[in-house]
């Protein structure tokens, strides 16, 4: 298989749109928050962090000034409350760190939270406010197997981790996590993940911008791949970005999925996960044509890139009025239902 090698700029980020914006108040996704993005941005400095080889990563520890250190905590520690508890008191935390990165779109701040009697600490990422990072989110929450909890004021999108193994780390030597590698049911939880992007046309899901959650199953393990990245939700303009399987990142997964299931399996996994993709349409089925709404009417992408996807999706599907879809979120709304048989 072949990478698509498309995405070849770093996208723009696209403001919340008014219909959009009244859907995340109706669902209570946009919430005023105690501290915005822009006011982690004024900090003293940043310092390299390096891995256990000493290595640079892509990360930097922030470090604030002394007179705003109390109260930037005490904030953090609000909005950590209010993404976990709905905003309910939640004793004994503090922040641990606060860390920056400047590669990618959404130039996360990482703010890592631990309770100060056991020493037990969890994350949650501030990021800049993206429209196409919001839909995906959303449509996370509602397509796919896990939830999402996230929230936006303005600028700001706070979310919540996603915990799981990093897809390249994993694949380099999965016998190392998770007790005994359980070969197929990780070959079918690649295919059913590739369904599951190209459904709901999720792009750029290279082995580094997923995780893979193990789950220990009596004397087996299962697998769960969940995405972290939801930047390329309908943005790029070839139907190929949207599978997980034409990346060379993931070529590893597309040969040891090959190993030990035959093509008609993964035919069969395909058609159970859009089985389980129309029951999930069909139970948020209020919630996501609201959501498609607003999308149908918002500019997530280039026309030129509306114009190539919806030519290479008509051609996909053989249905030619498709290449007149004028929007990202017609052309996700469409596909969708013609992808799961829902017209």
């Amino acid at each position: 298989m072949h990478a698509p090698n498309d995405i070849r700029h770093k996208k723009s980020a696209y403001p919340i749109g008014g219909r959009l914006s009244e859907f995340l108040r109706a669902v209570e996704r946009e919430q005023q928050l105690p501290l915005a993005y822009n006011d982690l941005l004024r900090h003293e400095g940043l310092m390299a962090q390096r891995d256990s080889r000493g290595r640079e990563t892509l990360w930097t520890t922030v470090m604030l000034r002394p007179a705003e250190l109390e109260e930037t905590h005490e904030r953090l520690v609000q909005l950590y409350q209010m993404i976990v508890a709905d905003g309910r008191k939640v004793d004994h935390l503090g922040v641990a760190s606060i860390d920056f990165c400047a590669y990618g779109n959404s130039q996360p701040f990482r703010i890592k939270i631990f309770n100060q009697i056991n020493d037990n600490h969890d994350y949650y990422y501030i990021k800049k406010t993206d429209a196409s990072r919001v839909y995906g989110l959303e449509l996370e929450h509602m397509l796919s197997p896990n939830r999402i909890n996230y929230m936006v004021d303005a600028g700001t999108l706070v979310e919540e981790h996603i915990i799981g193994v990093p897809g390249d780390d994993f694949i380099a030597d999965p016998w190392r996590y998770g007790g005994n590698l359980n070969p197929v049911r990780l070959s079918k939880e690649f295919v059913k993940f590739n369904e599951r992007c190209f459904s709901r046309l999720l792009g750029d899901m290279r082995a580094y911008n997923f995780v893979v959650d193990v789950m220990q199953d009596f004397d087996q393990v299962q697998y769960r791949l969940r995405s972290i990245d939801f930047d390329q939700q309908s943005h790029e303009g070839r139907h190929r970005i949207y599978l997980p399987q034409f990346y060379k990142e993931n070529l590893p997964y597309v040969q040891f999925a090959r190993q030990h299931i035959d093509r008609e399996s993964a035919v069969q996994y395909s058609n159970e996960e859009r089985s389980l993709l129309r029951k999930r349409y069909r139970l948020s089925q209020d919630r996501l044509e609201e959501l498609l709404s607003a999308m149908r009417c918002d500019v997530i992408s280039t026309q030129s890139n509306v114009r190539r996807l919806a030519h290479e999706l008509a051609e996909l599907h053989h249905v030619p009025s498709l290449a007149a879809c004028a929007s990202m979120g017609e052309l996700l709304e469409k596909h969708l239902k013609l992808r799961l048989g829902l017209d």
